[in-house]
């Protein structure tokens, strides 16, 4: 690499969460410019790479989109896994995609999310009515190493290494709620604050994320069987309680989580909290049991 690519290369990695040289490591690889530039960034770290592409056949050209992924590989010397799947038009098409998409891939994969990415993530979370942990957004770590990088970054990356990244032209299509967060709500944002939002909205979640940990902490300290424990304790961690006592994976909605506090309370004996089930008091303690 010539001086200006070694040095916007030591730059952003300087930034990522990699972990040491050597680790092995998988990586979801689009062919699209941040998961090319996560590929790119992961082998000048030193990195043991697998790369894994997942055609879902959701564009009629998207099969072709190997076609700029293989050669890059075989130019770094990473194994390139491919996998075809077909993914259905109709509702929930995006989660479905990323549902399937993650069942091929290893849990611990390293995906290209930029800070761009985060700050979008957000914003859909608080439209969704998400608390603390949803506004926390993606947590950092090994599996996501470019929540510092910028989107324009990863362009500039793919840009230095002469290479061309695909034009995915789902990511433009305004039937989905991302797409429009990042070509109308984020635009909307930086006019009306005159300054560049995703900076921010990225560092809230970092907050937000620090406090939510805290008070899950404290919150696990909290017996939530335990009625009295329950009803005395401070009602964000008597909630936090409930919610995390009740996740299965999802945690319950905030209606249901008052209503569990009645119970708690003694206000009423026993409440529905879905999925055929109940909360029930008994000598101060509270139970789930299966509604016949």
């Amino acid at each position: 690499m010539d001086g200006p690519t070694s040095s916007l290369i030591a730059d952003l990695l300087s930034r990522c969460t990699f972990p040491a040289a050597g680790t092995h490591v998988s990586c979801a690889v689009s062919g699209g410019a941040d998961s090319l530039a996560l590929l790119f960034l992961a082998h000048a770290h030193g990195l043991d790479i697998q790369a894994i592409h997942v055609d879902h056949g959701l564009r009629a050209e998207s099969s072709t989109d190997v076609n700029v992924i293989t050669p890059i590989a075989q130019q770094l010397g990473i194994q390139l896994l491919v996998h075809t799947i077909a993914v259905e038009d109709g509702p929930n098409l995006e989660a479905r995609a990323r549902d399937a998409r993650y069942a091929l891939m290893p849990h611990d994969v390293m995906t290209g999310h930029t800070q761009d990415d985060q700050a979008e993530t957000l914003l859909i979370n608080l439209l969704r009515g998400a608390a603390s942990q949803g506004l926390g957004a993606m947590r950092p770590g090994f599996t996501r190493p470019l929540l510092s990088v910028r989107r324009s970054e990863t362009h500039a990356v793919c840009e230095a290494m002469g290479v061309t990244p695909v034009n995915d032209s789902t990511n433009t299509d305004p039937r989905f709620q991302r797409n429009r967060v990042r070509a109308e709500l984020l635009p909307l944002m930086a006019n009306l604050s005159r300054r560049d939002t995703a900076p921010l909205l990225a560092r809230t979640a970092d907050v937000l994320r620090a406090d939510n940990d805290l008070l899950d902490s404290l919150a696990s300290n909290i017996d939530p069987t335990d009625a009295l424990a329950l009803a005395s304790a401070p009602l964000p961690l008597a909630r936090r309680a409930i919610r995390l006592w009740l996740a299965n994976p999802y945690p319950p909605d905030l209606a249901t989580i008052e209503r569990v506090l009645s119970v708690a309370r003694g206000d009423v004996l026993a409440c529905d909290i879905g999925e055929n089930r109940e909360i029930r008091r008994s000598k101060q303690r509270l139970s789930i049991q299966n509604l016949r």
